[in-house]
C-alpha cells in the first residue's frame, strides 16, 4: 500500500493523555511552594512542551540553581502525586492508536517529559507496547530542536517525507519544521487553531482521534 506516511509520531500531554489543566496546576503550585512569582494559565500552557528547565527558563528566569532545584522538587511531588491512567486518554486515542499499528504504521511518542516520567504513564494508560520507540527531553535536545524527531528517524530507518508529527503546541509544529517533517495541530491541548495554524501545519483538527481522517 502506497501511504503518505510510514511513521507518525505523537506528542504526549495535550495530544495523548487530557492533562493540560493539571500541568499548569503542577506549575503554579511548584512556585507558590517555593515563595516565588506565580505564572499566569497561559503563560503556564505556552511553556507545556518544553523539557522542565527550559520551561523555568521561559516562566521564571530570574530564579538562581538553588531555586530551580527546590522548583523541580516541588514540582514532581505534585506532579507524580496522580497517577495517570486510562480515564486521562482523550476519547478514542487508544483505539486510534490501536488501529494505526494493526495496518502497519510506525509510531513513536517524542515529548517534553523525562522518559522515567513517560514509562510510567504509559504503563498507567496501557500504552507501553504501542510504541515502536519514545523519546523524552532528558534523552535529547528539548523542543523546539528538531534532534528528538532526527533520533527517532534514525532508529526507525524512516525518511523525512514519510513522516508526520502531530502534536498541540507550538513546539511541537516548531520541532516538526525545524526536522523538516510535515506536521498536525490538535486543538485539544495547550494552543488553539489561531495560535498553531501560525506554524504551518498541514491540518489542524479537533481532536488527535481524527487523525485517521487526513493520513490515507
Amino acid at each position: 500500500m502506497n501511504r503518505k506516511f510510514d511513521l507518525i509520531i505523537f506528542d504526549w500531554d495535550g495530544t495523548i493523555v487530557n492533562s493540560i489543566d493539571w500541568i499548569v496546576d503542577c506549575l503554579q503550585s511548584a512556585a507558590k511552594a517555593c515563595e516565588c512569582r506565580i505564572p499566569e494559565v497561559e503563560a503556564a500552557k505556552n511553556v507545556i512542551g518544553l523539557s522542565i528547565e527550559r520551561a523555568m527558563d521561559e516562566l521564571l528566569p530570574e530564579l538562581n540553581a538553588e531555586e530551580r532545584t527546590q522548583f523541580v522538587g516541588h514540582y514532581s511531588q505534585r506532579f507524580f502525586s496522580k497517577s495517570t491512567g486510562t480515564e486521562d486518554l482523550f476519547t478514542g486515542v487508544g483505539d486510534m492508536l490501536e488501529n494505526l499499528k494493526q495496518q502497519g504504521y510506525l509510531l513513536a511518542v517524542a515529548t517534553g517529559k523525562k522518559s522515567t516520567g513517560l514509562a510510567k504513564a504509559m504503563r498507567g494508560t496501557g500504552l507501553e507496547d504501542v510504541f515502536h520507540v519514545t523519546r523524552g527531553a532528558d534523552q535529547t535536545a528539548s523542543k523546539p530542536n528538531p534532534l528528538m524527531i532526527n533520533e527517532i528517524l534514525a532508529h526507525l530507518s524512516v525518511e523525512k517525507d514519510k513522516a508526520l508529527m502531530v502534536g498541540d503546541s507550538i513546539h511541537d509544529l516548531q520541532m516538526a519544521a525545524n526536522a523538516e517533517v510535515a506536521a498536525v495541530g490538535v486543538t485539544c491541548g495547550a494552543h488553539s487553531e489561531v495560535i498553531l495554524q501560525q506554524y504551518g501545519p498541514m491540518a489542524c483538527l479537533q481532536h488527535t482521534r481524527d487523525i485517521m481522517n487526513i493520513i490515507d
